[in-house]
């Protein structure tokens, strides 16, 4: 099947390819040309497109209606990550996380893929164990020792809420907002 092409008064053409796969493939446009500053999505069958409400303010930033009555600007997640925080660290799944560095008993950093902006960011993590019923705590920030933000790591220490030492889980979570 032959490409599409759609040619512009002065910049040339843009290119829509369909599918390697067999058969006929049909993508239905919308009839009105949408609002400004709105956005081409799926639409509610397969092979539709619609205008979608996300859009980008002048500022380059994202912003949606989330059910709220009206757009805002989104907020996302920088960093997360679910660890194995027991013997050899181990991610389980991750995102803009390059590794853990276990730093002795209930001492990690998490090191981000992609550095943030600045140090300025909120970081929230939690633990759990699913051999035991050891219950902890965290202690990320503040006057804590240990605890460091930078724009390439976090560090922050994990504890047992029965006597508040410091603690390997099993089950470490961690995210980064900004």
């Amino acid at each position: 099947m032959s490409p599409v092409r759609l040619n512009g008064s002065t910049s040339g053409y843009a290119e829509l390819s369909a599918p390697a796969v067999a058969g006929s493939n049909t993508l239905t446009l919308p009839t009105g040309a949408g609002s400004a500053n709105q956005l081409l999505k799926n639409g509610s069958t397969a092979g539709s497109l619609a205008f979608g409400t996300a859009t980008e303010d002048g500022s380059g930033n994202f912003a949606f209606n989330s059910g709220y009555g009206s757009s805002a600007v989104a907020y996302g997640c920088r960093a997360w990550v679910n660890f194995n925080g027991t013997g050899t660290v181990a991610i389980r799944a991750s995102g803009n996380v390059s590794s853990i560095t276990d730093n002795g008993s209930g001492n990690y950093t998490v090191n981000f893929t992609t550095a943030l902006a600045d140090a300025n960011y909120c970081a929230f993590a939690s633990t759990g164990s699913t051999t035991t019923q050891q219950i902890g705590g965290v202690r990320i920030g503040g006057s804590a020792s240990g605890t460091t933000f930078t724009t390439s790591a976090c560090t922050f220490l994990t504890t047992d809420s029965g006597d508040a030492n410091y603690a390997d889980f099993d089950r470490v979570f961690f995210s980064v907002f900004r």
